[in-house]
């Protein structure tokens, strides 16, 4: 095989590698607990949990977010007095740092093209060399394992179903990291995890999967 050829196939792997790092999904913890019965037009209101976020337009956002949800499900959203109140509220935390290992590049011919020691590691005619300095320096294919490290989040968002009688018919929460706290970005994925085989099974937490539809990097 030649030297051409080589470096040919050395960047085809790598440029699959790159690919194979496009597709994410986003991935949220999901854990329920509830003793609702079916629904069978049962009006709802949903409130803030948190009163410095009542009356605001970030809440009406995602409160829009489970109302259509809510509809979906068969429940028929109202303002005001309702047989079910539904309790809503996210959290964001403190930046944290995570570390991560990138690995090398893979080598797929060593010895081929890279045996005679060069001060500036490449003989002539060649195209690397892994003597150079008593390392790996002058070949394309070769990298050193990579330690890094991020500032993750983690987010939250909560969610309660109280009837008329303050009974607390449900409970749920949605957890995950993120790298990016953009919560009008990050919500829609929550809440459609929150809803996925809703009501679920009470007292199980599930990892829920969901593509990721938007550029913006809100997952790692």
């Amino acid at each position: 095989m030649t030297i051409t050829k080589r470096l040919f196939s050395g960047l085809l792997l790598l440029a699959g590698l790159a690919l194979a790092g496009c597709a994410s999904t986003f991935d949220t913890d999901v854990s329920r607990f509830h003793r609702l019965a079916p629904p069978s037009g049962q009006t709802v209101d949903i409130v803030a949990i948190d009163p410095a976020k009542v009356g605001g337009l970030e809440f009406e956002q995602y409160a829009s977010l489970v109302r259509s949800r809510l509809m979906d499900l068969g429940y028929r959203p109202v303002a005001g007095e309702a047989d079910l109140r539904v309790e809503l509220d996210w959290l964001v935390s403190e930046g944290r740092e995570k570390i991560f290992t990138r690995p090398g590049y893979y080598d797929p011919y060593p010895y081929y093209y890279s045996r005679f020691y060069h001060p500036y590691g490449f003989y002539p005619g060649f195209y690397g060399s892994r003597f150079y300095g008593g390392g790996y320096y002058g070949s394309p294919f070769y990298r050193d394992n990579e330690v890094y490290s991020v500032t993750v989040y983690s987010v939250r968002m909560t969610m309660a179903i109280v009837n008329d009688k303050n009974e607390v018919l449900f409970e749920g929460r949605a957890d995950t990291v993120v790298r990016n706290p953009d919560m009008p970005a990050i919500m829609p994925y929550l809440v459609q995890a929150m809803f996925t085989d809703f009501p679920g099974q009470s007292g199980i937490t599930r990892t829920v999967k969901l593509e990721m539809t938007k550029s913006k990097d809100v997952g790692y």
